[in-house]
């Protein structure tokens, strides 16, 4: 069971909007910080594949890990990985709970580095990465836009802030990624083998969706399309779970849902569909 976070309103996100809370705290609550190391990796190999041009152009290459949990694994992990297309990327780990922060900064070295903090984000620059996993989950559906807007508000020019949500062990993910202005994609990533239908992965949809898989809203629609090319590509199961995806992927395309990226990402069970495919009706 997901251990739920106290309300956060607008008084709360209007506090920290100028980068820093007028309360002195750090903006959002303690949440339950449960992690695994690895878990994120699907997301990770998104951030250094097709958006690590992000990265690489930045003029500062500051990213930060929001709500890393008990324990850093993750962070760390997710700044050996950056480290491999920018060597001098800034890795600042986010936390709002003291003692974790005390207990991650044993792993500092150049280049990485952990704070006391919250969505207000505490950090000199601003961030051309913002990772928040299975932290917003936590919260009330009604403070996702809120929060969204605050950390936004904080990303550089062309920065990005992913809102994504996973299993215990990383074989089923979704995330949202967001820029400066406006929500752009949602991404989902399945291990194969770990699933019937691809729609099973709905109880890991972050926060702005996952209640809204209901006959119409977008999300669910989208969700049995998936359902439907899946069971339509059966026939090419004996060639492998990769090629019966692919073909899932390519008939979602060319039956008119915005698929983003291609062949290469969609052999690694990942596709990213636009926003406005599955964006929460009024």
């Amino acid at each position: 069971m997901v251990q739920k976070a106290e309300r956060v309103g607008p008084s709360v996100i209007n506090s920290g909007t100028r980068g820093g809370s007028r309360t002195g705290r750090p903006v959002g609550n303690v949440t339950r910080g449960t992690t695994n190391p690895n878990r994120m990796r699907r997301l990770d190999r998104w951030l250094t594949g097709p958006q690590g041009w992000r990265l690489r152009a930045a003029a500062d290459p500051l990213v930060v890990d929001l709500g890393y949990g008990a324990s850093p694994a993750t962070a760390v992990e997710l700044f050996e990985r950056l480290a491999v297309i920018r060597p001098d990327v800034r890795m600042v780990g986010v936390e709002i709970e003291p003692e974790r922060v005390r207990l991650a900064r044993i792993l500092e070295r150049p280049g990485l580095s952990f704070q006391l903090g919250g969505f207000e984000l505490p950090v000199p620059g601003r961030p051309v990465v913002v990772r928040a996993f299975n932290v917003l989950r936590q919260y009330e559906e009604a403070d996702v836009a809120g929060i969204w807007a605050l950390v936004q508000g904080r990303l550089a020019t062309g920065g990005l802030f992913i809102d994504g949500t996973c299993d215990e062990i990383g074989r089923r993910v979704t995330w949202v990624a967001l820029d400066t202005e406006r929500p752009l994609s949602l991404s989902l990533s399945m291990r194969f083998g770990s699933f019937a239908l691809p729609s099973e992965v709905a109880e890991r949809l972050p926060k702005a969706l996952i209640h809204r898989n209901v006959p119409g809203e977008r999300i669910h629609a989208y969700l049995q399309a998936m359902d439907k090319a899946w069971l339509e590509a059966a026939p090419l199961a004996s060639f492998g779970n990769r090629q019966r995806w692919s073909a899932m992927c390519r008939a979602l395309l060319d039956g008119g849902w915005p698929v983003h990226d291609g062949p290469s990402r969609w052999r690694l069970g990942e596709l990213t569909v636009g926003w406005e495919a599955v964006a929460p009706g009024s």
